[in-house]
């Protein structure tokens, strides 16, 4: 479990696929993993990963072709950064929303603009993810948890705006997103379970 509240920006070091296994990344980070143990849990710009090897200032994971097929594919790539944050510890404050490192689609940049020392993002979300997003409501955009300021449904999925305030500018790799970028998106899992609620609702009422 995390909070979407990122805490370091990591660089792909490697990204080597061996032979009849996933992919491994190598990534390096400024977090003392003295205190990170093998099998913990990372999320890597929103996908929550277990680490498998560390060394000084790196750490190792495993990727799933699966993983890979249902996230942003540059992720992956050797110089990419990684939003990181370490899993939520019981009694950690919950800075964020409740996010659980498990993405729900891929989404792109359509603009990312600066308006009064902020950076605006307009983003395109699929038809599946729509009905889960609303103003003012959070969502999780490439591990960072953000408010949406307003939705605009379309005929291809919906449009969403959010704020990027220069602290998380600066602390997170959505400083430097760009039109055409693709992001992975997690939906407030509060927003999934009412609308589960509701399916279930209407089958009880037909």
């Amino acid at each position: 479990m995390f909070t979407g509240i990122i805490t370091d920006i990591g660089h792909v070091a490697s990204a080597t696929t061996r032979a009849g296994a996933d992919l491994r990344l190598e990534i390096d980070t400024a977090y003392d993993l003295s205190g990170v143990a093998i099998g913990a849990s990372i999320a890597c710009s929103g996908v929550c990963l277990t680490v498998v090897g560390k060394a000084a200032g790196r750490f190792a994971v495993d990727v799933s072709g699966e993983t890979i097929s249902r996230t942003a594919i540059a992720m992956w790539e050797p110089g990419a950064r990684l939003n990181l944050e370490r899993a939520l510890k019981v009694g950690d404050e919950l800075g964020g929303h409740i996010v659980t490192g498990h993405v729900d689609a891929v989404g792109s940049i359509i603009a990312a603009d600066k308006v009064a020392g902020s950076l605006a993002l307009v983003v395109d979300a699929p038809p599946g993810l729509a009905p889960f997003i609303a103003a003012k409501g959070s969502i999780c955009v490439d591990g960072v948890s953000l408010t949406v300021n307003s939705i605009t449904d379309t005929a291809a999925g919906a449009h969403f705006t959010c704020n990027i305030i220069p602290h998380t500018a600066e602390w997170t790799n959505l400083g430097a997103a760009a039109p055409g970028r693709e992001v992975n998106l997690e939906i407030d899992v509060l927003a999934r379970y009412l609308q589960r609620m509701e399916q279930a609702r209407q089958r009880n009422v037909n």
